[in-house]
């Protein structure tokens, strides 16, 4: 862990602008546990949409599910390293 200074744009709960040293544009903080409810949710839309979108959507649509669970494996693996609790059963 290091500590940085970030420009923050809006603190709005669940909804952080902020901008990274050495980012040109800022981005949004998703919090642990919306990340996860996220992830949920992509999950019940591949579930209810498979055979149901045509093989191109669905295919967009699993990629998406994808992308949000690799964020949240990344997130799941950075607090095992150190050894902090998931916000999250």
């Amino acid at each position: 862990m290091h500590t940085a200074d970030v420009e923050i744009y809006s603190d709005q709960t669940n909804a952080a602008v902020l901008r990274h040293p050495g980012r040109r544009f800022p981005g949004v903080l998703i919090q642990g546990d919306s990340l996860h409810a996220l992830c949920v949710q992509a999950d019940d839309a591949c579930a209810a949409a498979k055979g149901k979108l045509d093989s191109d959507a669905y295919v967009e649509l699993n990629h998406l599910r994808n992308a949000l669970w690799g964020y949240l494996n990344h997130y799941k693996s950075v607090l095992g390293k150190h050894e902090l609790p998931l916000p999250f059963g």
